[in-house]
């Protein structure tokens, strides 16, 4: 999936000419904090509410206040790993996204990014999760497959979680399977440690009512 699948139609980008006022009833109305500013079809920058907010007269034409613009994108063919590079690292509600031609084609949002990974994760297919302690030296996803496919279970999506400072990571494993009980005797018979693991009543219950108050979050 690249950053050009998912852009979202509904948000247009603010003109330096337009007013400070303007941008925050359209952050309002769009439940972001965050527009680009584009001039034709370049891409001048992010503004936020916060900076507009800082300004004597928020009336004022954009390219009147006194903005440093930061100008976090990404390509419109970049892959949607990076879009979530960029919405962590700058804590972002909105990436633009460019050409290669440094072209403003489009944005994204926080909310359809997290739409996506929900869908692509498997949350609502029936199933089970299951999540390993691995030490880092030790994980090898081939091996994993090979003992959960040989419970004749299939791994439908997976997650690692890490940290630089640990020699450990936690992998996450959604399986096609409610009924595992013979998967984590074999896991175990292998010496990998089944952290906690999660039937379907509890993905659901759990799993997907976190998902759907995120996406109520999101959207008030």
């Amino acid at each position: 999936m690249l950053a050009k699948d998912i852009i979202v139609d509904s948000i247009p980008p603010i003109k330096p000419s337009e007013s400070g006022e303007k941008a925050l009833n359209w952050m309002d109305e769009f439940k972001v904090i965050h527009l680009p500013v584009v001039k034709g079809q370049e891409y001048l920058g992010l503004v936020s509410d916060n900076v507009i907010y800082d300004q004597n007269d928020a009336s004022a034409p954009l390219e009147e206040m006194n903005i440093a613009y930061n100008r976090p994108f990404v390509y419109s063919d970049s892959h949607i790993y990076e879009v979530m590079k960029i919405i962590a690292e700058f804590n972002l509600t909105l990436v633009p996204i460019i050409d290669r031609r440094e072209n403003y084609v489009g944005c994204t949002t926080l909310a359809e990014v997290t739409k996506f990974f929900t869908n692509s994760s498997s949350i609502t297919e029936p199933g089970a999760i299951i999540i390993l302690d691995i030490n880092k030296v030790d994980y090898s996803l081939a091996q994993i497959a090979q003992i959960i496919e040989g419970n004749d279970t299939k791994i439908l999506s997976s997650y690692i979680t890490s940290s630089p400072e640990s020699n450990k990571m936690e992998v996450t494993l959604k399986v096609n399977r409610e009924h595992i009980g013979g998967v984590l005797q074999t896991l175990n018979r292998y010496d990998y440690v089944v952290k906690a693991y999660f039937t379907q009543n509890k993905i659901t219950d759990a799993l997907k009512s976190r998902y759907d108050l995120l996406m109520n979050f999101l959207n008030t």
